[in-house]
């Protein structure tokens, strides 16, 4: 009996243990189908609210919104915005960052600007302050710990703004929510006593933990000051929508809950801006004291003045931050390095907003007086086309809207051309001048930013993302939604489909929202179906001689491990630089920054990062430096530190003083072991292959190790007789070896290949080393490079992300695994400077599987990463 009982329970772990494996692998798509469930879900609660309303009621009712609540509504809206740019000065207070603050406030405003309006991934406000900030030099790790407070800052401000208007209007908010009034307000005293205890516990900056949840919380101050900019913002962003709504509906305070509760899930329910959620909230708890038509024009006046409205502005002075008249005043340059990547991400966020604008306007009527002036000038079949095409010009305007986030020249071009063809089938569809108006100022945005879209990509050999997918489904939900909501007194048939008259609206509607979800399923199944990763060949003949002639013109030693051959080679446009890379699984992993001058790397990691992404792969940079992290950035990627590079000043090389006493004892105790140090030229190695060969096959069954491969080199005898080779040996027996690294600069060099036999004495590599250091500063060398600590350097902030705290844990208790301490003690023996390095991928999951596939990689596979 027992042995059965314990066979159900190993059955039942197993069982969960699979499950918890296929929520892991498959989390993006589950995210993706329950934020699609979540928007169907509002969308037919919207519709089942609306139920009494009809689509003329809310046009009057947006109609009769006098001006001088428009005006006011803007007014908060500066307001709103005004309070939000201190979120990211407060932030960087905290970080202990300080930045010119007109720099500060525009990233910030930019970033609220897009982040309110589109609301996911790839157009966010992280995406924002990652571009900008890092162009003003913050480090990436900085970047996580600002948009990590920043973060953190609202979520609690909104849960104690909403909490205390609560306990303050609950009588008010409990009818409009269906919630007894005592069970809100205890729900509201029990949610602020928990966060007060919090943060009392933190009142000094300290760490709490609830379970397994650690919070690393800012002191009181910076809590009570964030408060106070939270609660200002969500004062004013309230006032917004309450005056734009009929007066008396419901008295400040109580609305000021309700927003903020709205807000919240909105938030929660990773809608992109929380389309649907928020809407739905206000319209259940307003929609009977102020009548749902005026709540309904309201929130449609609400989303034009607050979230379309400060997109506008922001691209507006982007566009005259990069006039040259202003970019050349002093006083401006600040704010030019901030917002100098800004504009395609604001371009892209407005190509989206006037996608949704089309593919709505398609599925709603034209007004009468319109129609009738169209229907004396222009003919049927051309109104029908129009209306149909207008349709899927807002498709395809979606489909470059990423295409322009991402700098593409073809994007820019399908753009201009969308924009124009859009313009003249919305005045000939409907007068649309509203319309027409937007897409005419897209397309003066486009023209006045031209220089910027420069990356020569191919457009069409792009598949849409996961979380452009998902933004898709959302346009095709909401338009669904729209279209029974306007339609709703039609009875359906099948023959409305083949009705061609000036007066058949809803026919048009049908057939423009076939169009588009047919198009958008199209879209859709294709990037799903992406083509498999395709192999990548090592370079060889012509294209490794390319390489190595760019190497030897350039600074960079490690840059000579091309010369191993076992990489593949990606040249830049002009020739001048090239990128060595590998492929492992789905990822095309590159190997430190590109090799060339520092003009050509943006192109050619543009040109890298499309290759990967039309072979169906992720792009991944491993070992980069921090000089490069803006054009990684500007590309989308994020920076995740891996640890430090160490390198030893050979100019001020000086082994004398008490901090270089160890290292003096082990030259010395070197030279009474008999070692005899000496550089073997690259034509007389060949002679002594044999006797390395013996030293490298003892150090390798010595250390029950195998060859490495990518960024480390292996005993091969064309790559060692490439170049100079380290020797030491004794009694005239070589037992230790190093190949040096070098370039014609003679601006850095290094060894890559470490070998010594069992023979040789305690300390023979500290020998080598010094004897190789004043070697190369007798050589005229400028530097040394050690190569990297892994996983050395990692923050121990309060704030710091969780792939920091992460690879700090691993380095303080991972000894079993990798001498991570003792790697960087040993290269510590000769005071370098530290230099940090960087793998860099997209968000979300990619980093930890980028970083496995590049372990995988070096190792040549599972079984040689377990064998070391």
């Amino acid at each position: 009996m027992a042995s059965s009982t314990e066979e159900f329970e190993a059955e039942d772990q197993q069982d969960r243990g699979a499950w918890r494996l296929f929520l892991r692998r498959n989390q993006r798509y589950l995210s993706a189908i329950g934020t699609l469930l979540v928007i169907a879900l509002f969308g037919a609660a919207i519709f089942h609210l609306t139920a009494e309303v009809r689509y003329d009621d809310v046009v009057s009712a947006l109609a009769d919104t006098s001006r001088r609540s428009v005006a006011t509504a803007i007014l908060f809206t500066g307001l709103s915005f005004l309070a939000l740019t201190f979120y990211d000065v407060s932030a960087l207070d905290y970080i202990e960052r300080k930045l010119p603050y007109p720099a500060v406030a525009l990233t910030a405003a930019c970033a609220y600007a897009v982040g309110n309006t589109a609301g996911f991934g790839p157009l966010s406000g992280g995406a924002i302050r990652y571009r900008s900030y890092s162009r003003l030099g913050l480090k990436p790790e900085e970047i996580a710990r600002l948009i990590a407070f920043v973060t953190l800052a609202f979520g609690l401000g909104l849960a104690v703004v909403t909490c205390l208007s609560l306990l303050a209007v609950g009588e008010y908010v409990a009818p409009l929510t269906g919630i007894d009034a005592a069970w809100l307000r205890a729900i509201a005293v029990f949610v602020l006593a928990g966060l007060l205890v919090v943060l009392i516990a933190a009142r000094s900056g300290r760490e709490v933990r609830i379970g397994r949840l650690v919070l690393r919380l800012p002191d009181s101050q910076t809590c009570s000051r964030q408060f106070l900019v939270t609660a200002l913002d969500l004062a004013a962003s309230a006032t917004v929508l309450y005056v734009l709504l009929p007066a008396g509906t419901v008295g400040w305070p109580a609305f000021l809950a309700i927003y903020a509760v709205a807000v919240g899930l909105g938030v929660l329910s990773h809608v992109p801006a929380g389309l649907g959620v928020f809407e739905a909230v206000i319209v259940a708890s307003l929609g009977r004291a102020a009548g749902v038509d005026a709540v309904l024009g309201a929130l449609v006046l609400y989303r034009v003045i607050y979230h379309l409205l400060p997109l506008l502005i922001a691209i507006v002075v982007m566009i005259g931050i990069e006039l040259r008249q202003l970019a050349g005043h002093p006083a401006a340059s600040s704010l030019r390095r901030a917002g100098g990547r800004m504009t395609p991400l604001l371009l892209a966020t407005l190509a989206l907003v006037l996608a949704l604008m089309l593919v709505l306007s398609g599925v709603t009527p034209t007004p009468d007086e319109n129609l009738a002036f169209l229907a004396n000038y222009v003919p049927l079949p051309i109104i029908e086309g129009a209306h149909f095409l207008a349709s899927l010009l807002g498709l395809a305007l979606f489909i470059v809207a990423r295409g322009l986030a991402l700098r593409l020249d073809g994007a820019w071009w399908a753009s201009v051309a969308i924009a124009l063809a859009a313009i003249l089938l919305s005045l000939v569809k409907a007068v649309a001048l509203g319309e027409a108006g937007m897409l005419a100022f897209l397309l003066v945005g486009l023209l006045a930013s031209r220089r910027l879209f420069n990356r020569p990509a191919s457009l069409f050999g792009q598949a849409l993302t996961l979380p452009w997918l998902t933004a898709l489904g959302v346009i095709c939900f909401g338009a669904f939604v729209v279209l029974l909501f306007v339609y709703r007194d039609v009875a359906y048939s099948h023959e409305l489909w083949w009705q061609f008259e000036f007066s058949a609206e809803a026919p048009r509607g049908l057939r423009a929202f076939l169009g588009v979800t047919i198009g958008a399923s199209a879209v859709a199944i294709w990037s799903l179906m992406r083509p498999a990763a395709a192999a990548v060949a090592p370079a060889c003949g012509q294209e490794m001689e390319r390489a190595v002639a760019i190497v030897d013109a350039q600074d960079m030693s490690d840059a000579n491990l091309v010369r191993m051959g076992d990489k593949s080679i990606m040249f830049s446009a002009d020739g001048r630089a090239f990128i060595m890379y590998g492929r492992w699984a789905r990822s095309w992993i590159a190997l430190f920054d590109p090799v060339g001058p520092v003009d050509a790397w943006p192109d050619l990691i543009w040109q890298f990062i499309e290759a990967a992404r039309s072979n169906g792969c992720r792009a991944v940079f491993y070992q980069v430096s921090a000089r490069g992290l803006s054009h990684y950035a500007d590309a989308g990627l994020r920076a995740f530190r891996l640890g430090e590079l160490a390198e030893v000043d050979l100019q001020r090389l000086e082994m004398k003083g008490g901090k270089w006493a160890n290292l003096r004892q082990q030259v010395s105790r070197g030279i009474r072991d008999g070692l005899e140090f000496s550089v073997v030229a690259p034509a007389e190695i060949p002679a002594i292959l044999p006797e390395l060969g013996a030293v490298s096959d003892a150090w390798l069954a010595h250390h029950n190790a195998r060859e490495k491969g990518f960024s480390l080199g292996a005993f091969d005898p064309r790559y060692l007789t490439a170049q100079p080779v380290a020797i030491l040996k004794r009694q005239g027996r070589i037992v230790a070896f190093a190949n040096i690294l070098i370039t014609g600069t003679r601006e850095e060099g290094s060894v890559d290949l470490m070998r010594f036999s069992p023979e040789a004495p305690k300390g023979a590599m500290d020998f080598l080393f010094a004897q190789l250091m004043e070697y190369l500063k007798n050589e005229g060398y400028r530097r040394f490079n050690l190569g990297m600590a892994p996983l050395s350097g990692m923050s121990e902030r309060r704030l710091a992300p969780v792939w920091d705290r992460a690879g700090r844990a691993f380095y303080q208790h991972g000894e079993r695994f990798y001498n991570f301490k003792g790697l960087r003690a040993f290269k510590s023996k000769f005071h370098p400077q530290w230099q940090p390095r960087y793998l860099v991928a997209s968000g979300g999951f990619n980093p930890i599987l980028a970083l496995m596939d590049a372990t995988f990689l070096i190792g040549g596979g599972l079984k040689g990463v377990i064998r070391k």
